[in-house]
Formats: structure tokens, sequence, C-alpha cells
């Protein structure tokens, strides 16, 4: 084992920090004299009443013509107490969204909806990009979802609101406001795989108009090698995140947001101590980070019926990567600003604004990767409805690329809902521009890349046709999907380097990417017991390499599935169980499989309240379905992109139970 990092500390020092930091409330903070049942009946709000933030028309979710994925604190509750240090398993369970593992070796994953590829997925965070223009694969792996209050996710295109980044849609993290009481939490976990956690959060009022909020964490993994081949499965980290908020609320009308956060991890994986690949050499894989970033969201009323809203962020992530002999000392920087007016008259709704947002990347290694890309746009918006179970709503943005210049980006909206049903139906179109960050490369690196030479943005249309029915228990939906993309950047031979070593560019693919698909979601309800299901077909297709016809695109699999149970009862607990189908997804440069085998991922969930104090039992993973059960992670030779390992088509953990417990003050 090598020595630890100077800041490591031992998680039960880092849970009595914690506590102590949660447990003892400002001087200025009001007492909290309610009990739990109190808190959780706020909680519970019908989903309907929900205000969206991401299409930012302000209307309910059941009213909004642009289709949201709304999921709640209830089911950010759930998720918590399976996965409390990062935010993958919370969009998972999605219909129609996929965390995909970009780099086994080190744990990264991205964001596939509707199977587009991660890169296309823009994260928020209440609606700026504090984790960059193009989120890292690691930073999903990040995020804590102890302060969320909601996630809403936008399917298709939606570069008509956010721009380049937001081709294939929007994952909107939106914060917990603090209540008039204040709110303290604290929650220990552990697994079975020699991981660790602990995170606590705190809200309060200041004064009147000023309250704040404060969440941590600590994050722990040991480095596991469950098959014992010398190649570490589960990769060794150590993370502590912390982020305060001030929020302001006026008499007028007039409020805004503050954020600031800080975060740094140190990751390992690769080879164990001691074991060789194929060419005789150890290959160690390691990635140290630190992200800060700052942010504020302004609205201020003008009228009784305008706004004013001002948007502003910057983040800075610092990566100090090594694959195997070669090390990468690199910078991240992204720079937002964005002004809106907001207005209306009878039945009709508008909102104009300008952005500008800069992405910066420089490298120590390679400098001929670094860039920086200015990116000034303009946005209209406009809703109009015709009755009220009628609203047509139509957007339309467009960005000057300073390097791949200037796209418009158009969206329209309709909704109807006559009686119990609801109809949407959207169109829409994209860009998006190329970095050198493709999955590949962040799993192997730069140094095998050649120079990006003449890349055109890739362009995508998208559209759906969403049907949905309620009726007393009862909900289902049933949405159509495709999407069309043109100019798709793919990595494609290139001539060797002049020491012989292989290499890879990125180009522009001809023909069209397409996918076509659709998703199916059933509900019951019946007192504190709620199941889901829900199935996702998708068929992307992409032309070959060599031009002679048409393949299925890697790593999406035709078919997938989910049913959840969910007994819930506030102030006493929950129990849960859950099963996920997986079906066969073509593989690319897999020596041991042409497709991965379909599997079904089984667990349960178990947590019972006493007081204040919360105890849970989470089991992932119960068949134990292991992608190394099947063939070896690692590759006989290395790869020409500089990777070792295969992809991951299944999970690389196995079995893994959590527990641990959750105390609110």
């Amino acid at each position: 084992m090598p020595p630890r990092s100077p800041f490591r500390l031992r998680p039960l020092a880092i849970a009595v920090s914690l506590l102590l930091l949660a447990s003892v409330p400002p001087a200025f903070a009001q007492e909290n004299h309610s009990d739990d049942h109190d808190h959780h009946d706020e909680d519970a709000v019908e989903l309907d009443a929900v205000i969206v933030e991401s299409t930012r028309s302000g209307r309910r979710v059941s009213e909004e013509p642009i289709r949201v994925d709304v999921i709640n604190r209830e089911e950010i509750e759930e998720k918590l107490l399976m996965s409390p240090g990062n935010i993958s398993m919370l969009v998972a369970e999605t219909a129609g969204v996929r965390v995909q593992s970009t780099s086994p070796a080190l744990g990264a994953s991205n964001i596939r909806i509707q199977g587009l590829r991660g890169r296309y997925t823009q994260l928020l965070a209440d609606g700026l990009p504090l984790y960059g223009g193009q989120s890292s694969s690691i930073g999903l792996l990040q995020i804590p979802p102890t302060d969320l209050g909601r996630v809403e996710i936008i399917k298709g295109s939606a570069s008509a609101l956010y721009g380049p980044a937001a081709l294939g849609g929007v994952i909107n993290l939106i914060t917990r406001r603090p209540r008039d009481e204040r709110d303290a939490e604290l929650l220990l976990n552990v697994t079975s795989r020699g991981g660790y956690d602990a995170t606590a959060y705190t809200a309060a009022l200041i004064s009147d108009t000023w309250s704040y909020s404060l969440v941590g964490g600590y994050h722990e993994q040991d480095r596991q090698d469950l098959d014992d081949d010398g190649w570490i499965d589960m990769p060794e980290y150590e993370r502590w995140t912390v982020r305060p908020r001030l929020f302001w609320n006026s008499e007028n009308g007039a409020k805004a947001l503050i954020t600031f956060g800080a975060t740094k991890e140190d990751r390992i994986g690769g080879t164990t101590p001691g074991a060789l690949m194929p060419d005789g050499e150890p290959f160690p894989l390691t990635q140290d980070t630190e992200r800060y970033d700052a942010g504020a969201v302004i609205e201020i009323p003008v009228r009784e019926t305008d706004r004013l809203q001002v948007r502003a962020s910057a983040m800075s992530t610092d990566h100090l990567h090594r694959f195997g002999e070669v090390l990468e000392d690199d910078r991240h920087q992204t720079g937002f600003a964005e002004v809106s007016y907001a207005s209306g008259f009878g039945d009709t709704t508008w909102l104009a604004g300008t952005a500008v947002q800069t992405d910066r990347f420089e490298s120590q290694a390679f400098p001929a990767f670094n860039h920086r890309y200015t990116v000034p746009g303009v946005f209209v918006q406009a809703e109009q409805s015709f009755r009220e179970d009628l609203i047509l709503s139509g957007s339309a943005r467009w960005d000057d690329h300073s390097e791949y210049g200037d796209h418009v980006s158009p969206r329209l909206s309709l909704l109807y809902r006559p009686g119990k049903w609801t109809l949407r139906t959207s169109v829409g179109k994209g860009f998006y521009g190329p970095t050198p960050f493709v999955e590949e490369i962040e799993a192997a690196g730069l140094s095998r890349l050649a120079p990006l030479e003449g890349l055109k943005a890739e362009t995508a249309k998208t559209a759906s046709l969403d049907v949905g029915y309620a009726s007393g228990p009862w909900e289902t939906n049933v949405a159509l999907f495709a999407s069309d993309i043109d100019h798709a950047a793919r990595l494609a031979p290139a001539a060797a380097a002049p020491d012989g070593t292989e290499r890879v560019q990125l180009v522009n693919i001809a023909g069209v990417t397409r996918t076509r698909g659709a998703e199916l979601l059933l509900r019951y309800r019946w007192q504190d017991f709620v199941v889901t299901g829900s199935y996702v077909f998708t068929d992307a297709k992409e032309p070959q390499g060599d031009g002679a016809g048409r393949q299925r695109v890697p790593l999406t699999p035709r078919h997938t599935a989910g049913l959840v149970a969910m007994w819930e009862q506030h102030g006493r607990g929950r129990v849960g169980i859950e099963a996920y189908y997986t079906g066969t997804q073509p593989l690319d440069e897999n020596p041991y499989r042409r497709t991965g085998r379909p599997y079904v991922e089984l667990g349960a969930l178990g947590e019972i309240t006493l007081g204040k104090v919360s105890l849970f039992l989470n089991l992932e993973n119960l068949l134990n379905i292991r992608q190394t059960d099947y063939h070896p992670m690692t590759l006989p030779q290395r790869g020409a992109e500089g990777q070792w390992t295969v992809d991951a088509w299944a999970p690389t953990d196995g079995f893994v139970v959590n527990g641990g417990v959750r105390i609110k003050f």
C-alpha cells in the first residue's frame, strides 16, 4: 500500500467533526421544537405542484409543455441511503437515463440520455454550470446528494435553453431551501467493500431576509481486486467536499442564491503493487482532483408581471493524472454569465436574454490540446395559452462558438391536457463543439491522441411524443423519442508517432447517427405502498468506420427494464425491493465477446426510524453479477488509444452491502 496523502483523516475523526458541525446551532438560528413527522409532511408536496426551474417558464410541472422528469426529495432520500457519496444511482434509475462507466480502472462514469453519448448531457446546479461546460466523468462521482431538494431532467436537445453543452439533455440539481426551523442531520455509512461515508447538512435562518445552508462530506474507498488478477476492480479513493450557500428573500419578491464549493480527491486504480501487465510493466492509474467553484442567481421583480434574472458562475478544476508512465497535469476552467428579462401580457408570456460562456483547458504535458472557447449567445422564449388545457412553447438561441462558428438552436413544444390525459410533443435542434475528451480519452489520457484538426460541430435534431394518463392510484406514461446526429465525432486510427507508437485521431464520421426508441412507465400507489415499473427500448445505429453500412452504437442496450416496490411511512421507516434488467449490448474492441450478456440486478433496502435516529441497511446486486465472471477486464495488449481495459458493460463490484445511521437534530 502506498503512503496515504497528507490530508487524510480517518472516518471516525471526520464523523466527529461533522457531528459537531451539524449539532451546534448558530447563535442566530431559531430552535427547532417540531418533530420529524411534521418535517416529512412538509416535504411530501404533490409533484404536480412543483414549479419547474429548468425551463425558465415558472410553470408547474404538470402545466409545462416541455416534458421534465422530476426526482423529488423522497426519492432522493431513498438513494441517499443506497449511495451517500455520489448521485450516479440517483439518476441511473430514471427511465431513459443510463449511467455508463467510461473508465473501469478509475470508476469514472457519465450520463447517457435516450441513447445519446454522455458528452452531450449538461450537468447543472441551480441552473449554473458549476461542474464545467463539459462535466468530466469523474465529476459525476464527486457530488453527494445530501443537500438536493429535487432533480429536474430534460431529455432531448436543450441547446435552445442552455447552449452547445446541452445537445442531448439537461440534468439540473436543485438545492434544498432552508425552512423556518433549523435543520441539521448527520449520515454515517460503511460498505462491505471497504467504503466509508460521512456527510453533514445544516440550514437555518439568519434574519428575516437571509438564511444559509452548509453541507460537507468525507468519503473513502479501499482498493479491491475481486478476481485476484492483479488489476484493481474497485479503485481506492479519498475525498472531501464542502459547500456553503446563502439565500436572500426580500419582502418585494426579490431573491438571490450565492454558492461556493470545494472538492479534493485522490483516486488510485490500475495494477496492484507488484503486478505486471502483458508487456511486463506495471500500469498505475491515478487521478488527483482539486475543484473550486462559485456562483450566484439573482432575481428581481421589475413590475407586477416582469422579472429580471442574473446568473453567473466560475469553476476551476486541477487534475493530476497518471496513465502508466505518463503524467498529465492540467487545468479546466469555466466562466458563465447570463442576463434575462421575462414579461407577459394576456395569455402570452415571453423571456429574452443574453449569455456568454468560456471554457479553457491547459495541459503542461500536451500543450497542443490547450484551448479557450468563448461562446456568446442570445435567446428568446415565448409561451401561448390558447385554452386552459392547450399551451404552445417556442424557444430559439443563437450561439457564436469561437472555434466552431455560429449556430441557431430552436425548440418547439406543445401540451394538450384533455381530462385525465396528458399529451406532449416536442422537436428541437442543437449543436456541440467537440473537445478532446471523448469517453476513450478520459479513460486513457491524451498521450496517443493526434492534435485536433478540421473538426466540425456535431449537430442534432431530436423529437419526442409523450402520452400520459392518471386516474386514482394509477399513473402511466408512454414516450416515443428520436434523434439524428450529423458530423458525430469518433476516434479513428492515425499515423504512428515518430517513435512508432500507435495513435488515434478525432474525426467527424460521414453519415447520420440515428436513435429511435420508446419509454413505458407504470406506477400504482396504495396508501403507503408504491410500485413502479419501467421499460425502455433503444435502437441506436451509427455509420461504420469504413462507410460500408451501419452498426449498433456500442454500450447501448436495446432493452432495459425496472421494477421497484416501496413501502414508506413517515416517522417509522421504509422497506423496498428493486429489480433492473439490462439486455444485450454491442461491444467495441472487446477481444473476448461481441455482445454483452443480459443480466438482472436485484436490491433491497430497509430503514427503521426511532425518533431522531434512523438505521438503514441496503443490499445491492444480490445475484453478485460481475463482468469478470464472463471475461477478464484487461486486454491481451494495450489498445491503440492507450487503454488497458475493455469497456464496462456490466457491474464490476458484485454484491455489496452498505448500512449506517442517520441522525436529525
